[in-house]
């Protein structure tokens, strides 16, 4: 056995280099599988002495020794604890993140990334987040688009490429609650990944003019809590359904109502928008306001009817008016193509239906609602849906 020995203030060093290896080489400097020829245990220890010599006033060998033991040991220690910080745990803390943010949209992030990712890929979700690969989450999408679920494969890739650039963004950005640097994200395996092209294409049978008219004379002319309610989705310009839902009663003026659009970047709280009251979408929600927290509810406003609910009801007010493949998003879009047929601007459209407002001095600086320029736009569209 070699050994290296040296001296550090009066103490003998004495560290182990190796077994001899008697045939080895004599004059080899390297050790082999056996052990080290005395050529090599020369060298080895050769560079202990040049190591312990660089360091004398710090310590000598055995200062390095120990650094060296510590830093293996904090190795080991972070390795653990991102084998710990698994995809699972990325994708749901933000989803928690966005609940926190008021993003009504972490109800349906959470689904999502549970059914198609935790649930579906299990050894995949168990793994550490930081070692995801660009092919590992292009797997993912495939099995959806395979199963014919192109539209769920983009939300997939939407949510899960939000979920890792807000952990690769919180070692800069301040906003980001703290935890999500322990994910040591600095890459995200999501952005190299493309989005199917068929998944996301727009309606391509938007309601017209006349079913848009058809739909409205027809809700018009009953005289129940459901019709009131569609009448005056459909009177303030075919809002966001579940931002409509969400109304309360604290948000209702006499001349404009107040919601609250969660859309939006992450990290940024809901915005306002105000849409202005006409008299026939006054008189709707008359008709159908309950007393509560929420305007629009079952329960005496303790919570607000859902966005099914409402869409199941204005599909069954267009079959009645004899409207075939219909869907409650066709109104939204149908409102925007009326109006813009009707010379309503694209500006004065995007703010009436809370589109995305571009621009830094849009967003920061213009704080001007445009309330009587929606207003306009809302009697031009009633003019419209009431003309013979």
């Amino acid at each position: 056995m070699f050994y290296w020995r040296s001296e550090h203030n009066g103490k003998e060093l004495r560290e182990p280099i190796g077994a001899f290896d008697t045939s080895a080489p004599p004059k080899s400097i390297k050790p082999t599988e056996r052990g080290y020829s005395f050529s090599a245990a020369v060298r080895a220890a050769e560079v202990l002495s040049t190591q312990h010599l660089g360091n004398i006033d710090g310590g000598g060998y055995q200062s390095l020794k120990k650094a060296k033991k510590k830093e293996l040991a904090q190795a080991r220690e972070r390795a653990q604890e991102l084998e710990e910080q698994t995809l699972e745990k990325l994708l749901l803390a933000y989803c928690d993140y966005l609940q926190n943010l008021g993003k009504i949209s972490h109800q349906e992030a959470r689904n999502v990334l549970r059914l198609h990712v935790i649930e579906a890929f299990p050894k995949l979700a168990r793994s550490p987040a930081s070692q995801i690969t660009t092919e590992q989450v292009a797997d993912v999408m495939r099995r959806l688009i395979q199963d014919g679920k192109r539209r769920s494969a983009n939300k997939l890739r939407s949510y899960m490429r939000a979920a890792f650039q807000c952990a690769k963004s919180a070692k800069t950005n301040p906003s980001i609650p703290l935890s999500f640097k322990s994910f040591a994200i600095s890459i995200n395996p999501v952005s190299d990944t493309t989005p199917d092209p068929q998944g996301n294409q727009a309606d391509k049978n938007p309601i017209n003019f006349f079913g848009l008219q058809r739909y409205w004379k027809h809700i018009n002319s009953q005289n129940d809590y459901r019709s009131a309610l569609l009448r005056f989705h459909l009177a303030t310009g075919g809002q966001r359904i579940a931002q409509l839902l969400r109304l309360t009663n604290a948000d209702i003026h006499s001349d404009h109502i107040v919601l609250h659009d969660p859309k939006g970047r992450t990290g940024q709280r809901a915005r306002t928008h105000v849409v202005p009251l006409t008299n026939v979408a006054r008189l709707a929600l008359e008709q159908c306001r309950a007393p509560g927290e929420f305007a629009f509810t079952s329960d005496g406003g303790k919570t607000h009817l859902t966005g099914t609910t409402l869409s199941a009801w204005a599909q069954a007010a267009a079959a009645e008016a004899g409207l075939a493949d219909f869907q409650a998003k066709q109104i939204r879009s149908g409102v925007e193509t009326l109006l813009a047929s009707a010379s309503v601007s694209s500006d004065i459209r995007g703010r009436l239906q809370s589109h995305g407002i571009s621009g830094i001095q849009n967003r920061h600086y213009n704080a001007y609602e445009y309330l009587p320029e929606k207003r306009q736009a809302l009697e031009k569209l009633l003019d419209l849906l009431e003309q013979e």
